[in-house]
């Protein structure tokens, strides 16, 4: 996901993480974004998120993602983990299962 400003990205993650939409995130420093935006090439600076969550959530972080982003089309994508090391898998489950959201 991107977001204008690094202080909108904590505001995401912050939400994101307390309803345990995802056990982690990474905050990457502002980069230069360009893209096609009504009819022209835009220029801005983004700060990049990435979420480490499970697919079966992705749609209540999309969600949450979205009611908090102040983009009206915000770049929200999800990456398939093709592997990934066992323990940080299974950190993924604990700090995002039912127990953990409070029976969400």
């Amino acid at each position: 996901m991107t977001v204008p400003s690094h202080d909108e990205a904590e505001k995401i993650v912050e939400a994101v993480l307390k309803k345990r939409f995802a056990a982690c995130a990474n905050i990457m420093p502002a980069h230069t974004a360009m893209y096609w935006w009504e009819g022209a090439i835009q220029k801005a600076e983004e700060v990049a998120v990435i979420f480490k969550t499970r697919e079966d959530l992705f749609e209540e972080l999309r969600a949450e993602a979205v009611r908090l982003h102040s983009y009206d089309c915000p770049a929200i994508v999800a990456m398939p983990m093709t592997q990934a090391h066992k323990p940080f898998l299974k950190f993924i489950e604990i700090e995002t299962d039912e127990l953990s959201r409070g029976g969400v």
